[in-house]
């Protein structure tokens, strides 16, 4: 007999478990699943029971979910998945149904946003997918035990009579973000320690990611839409005061890595914020991620006396046209100008850039790296440009180049999409150039060197993972 009043949810790794050792981006960084965390949360406050299981921190967890399942008996399986691990979930749902025969499945995450019916058509073994953000889909799926699944809003369901795909529709309106208990971050095995943020992104441990909004107000073609469409809300200022004293007094940690996508874009809620820091100390440092247009000298000061260590900035590219062809405000002139200002006011600065977008050339890319090396970043992050489902490029993409649409592959890790005029092997000869360059300039070398006293945990972690690092490297380089 299951149980209708517990769930397990799961965060699959989407790859062969004994190949994360391997993973130099797991290995870099280990983020919570805060979505499922969060879901944990509502649901329990509902009187639903919630086990969680992340894979991407417990790679080799087939047996712990088997023996889960045999355990708590749970009615459903419930699996949050990008587009890497979509196929990665699916095998484990077929894994589950043979231990625990009955068992119902969903999933929710953007991959199944973009794709909506499509994948029921294609997997037989899913039952239902949640369309957008999950909380009150998911409880109301599981408190109906999926007998009326047409009246829960936001839900793909299969028609009883014919087998089809269904939409339930849209939910009307976004949940108060306010009104969510903070994420069941007891659920996630070994928190805070078995998650770690990237390397040299923190001066202290214990630290964490938060997410503090959902959405955003921009309409860049690379991005996924599907989650959270066109909405865009977020805690207010003394919530968020609020869970991050829980995260200090609960778990004890020292840092925190905002993962909104705009975190300054309401200039009074980062006052109101900024100001709870200052006037009650938690003893707590933050990253955040900021756009040009939402930052100024008198607000980054200010930022800088509540704990800012640093800020991250998409600049993408360092042409001028080609920035303009996918996102908005595309003036790098103003955007130098505010680098410029972060750093000035005692700000650690990262750059997050892709290569390969649609329109690509090498021309374009060496204005990139010209770019970047004359602004004051310490860090940056260069992601090979992959069109994800539910983002406004995807729609086209086969149009703009050549795609290999491999789902597994699909992390940013590969150059899966070639630009016209462009090769996979010259884009990854001018990747790896891209990194050498910027690693052999003086003053990053002396700022990764400063981290011995400013982040010496990231230090300790490089000197343990170095014998791996330097096979990616090798690796990277054979592949050119």
């Amino acid at each position: 007999m299951l149980d209708s009043k517990k769930i397990l949810l799961v965060h699959p790794l989407g790859y062969r478990a004994d190949a994360a050792g391997r993973d130099i981006s797991r290995i870099a960084n280990i983020m919570p699943p805060l979505g499922l965390a969060s879901m944990a949360a509502y649901l329990e406050q509902r009187g639903i029971s919630v086990g969680i299981i992340d894979c991407y921190a417990r790679p080799d967890s087939d047996r712990v979910i088997r023996d889960y399942l045999l355990a708590h008996r749970p009615a459903f399986i419930g699996l949050s998945c990008t587009t890497s691990s979509f196929l990665d979930g699916v095998r484990i749902v077929e894994m589950a149904r043979q231990a625990l025969p009955g068992i119902m499945n969903v999933f929710g995450g953007p991959h199944v946003s973009a794709l909506k019916e499509r994948l029921l058509l294609d997997y037989p073994v899913l039952d239902f997918t949640v369309i957008g953000e999950g909380e009150e889909t998911l409880a109301e799926l599981v408190q109906s035990m999926g007998e009326e699944p047409s009246s829960v809003k936001g839900l793909i369901y299969r028609d009883r009579s014919s087998g089809e795909p269904c939409f339930s529709g849209y939910r009307e309106k976004g949940i108060i973000l306010d009104d969510l208990p903070f994420p069941a971050y007891e659920k996630l095995e070994g928190f805070p320690s078995s998650y770690m943020l990237p390397i040299f992104n923190y001066p202290h441990t214990p630290n964490t990611s938060c997410i503090s909004s959902r959405g955003c107000p921009y309409s860049c073609s690379y991005c996924d839409r599907s989650v959270f469409r066109k909405s865009f809300r977020y805690n207010s200022a003394g919530y968020l005061y609020e869970h991050l004293r829980y995260l200090r007094e609960r778990f004890g940690i020292r840092h925190i890595n905002f993962y909104d996508d705009q975190f300054t874009f309401n200039r009074q809620r980062v006052e109101e914020f900024t100001g709870l820091m200052i006037d009650r100390p938690l003893g707590m440092t933050f990253n955040c991620a900021v756009r040009a247009e939402h930052i100024d000298g008198p607000l980054l000061k200010r930022m800088r006396e509540a704990g800012c260590w640093m800020m991250s900035l998409g600049i993408e590219t360092g042409d001028e046209q080609l920035l303009a062809q996918h996102r908005q405000n595309a003036d790098l002139d103003h955007l130098a100008e505010k680098i410029r200002m972060i750093k000035a006011a005692g700000i650690r600065t990262k750059g997050l850039l892709m290569m390969g977008l649609p329109g690509e050339s090498e021309e374009s890319i060496r204005r990139s790296m010209d770019y970047v090396f004359s602004l004051p970043i310490d860090d940056f992050n260069l992601a090979k440009f992959t069109p994800f489902p539910g983002s406004p490029i995807y729609e086209n993409i086969h149009e703009l180049g050549e795609f290999d649409e491999d789902w597994e592959r699909m992390d940013c890790m590969n150059f899966l999409f070639v630009t016209k005029g462009m090769t996979k092997e010259r884009l990854e000869v001018l990747f790896q150039e891209f990194y050498k360059n910027h690693f052999k300039r003086p003053k990053v070398l002396w700022g990764y060197v400063a981290m011995m006293w400013r982040s010496p945990d990231s230090w300790l972690r490089f000197l343990g993972n170095f014998a791996n690092f330097i096979k990616f490297t090798r690796a990277s380089s054979r592949h050119m």
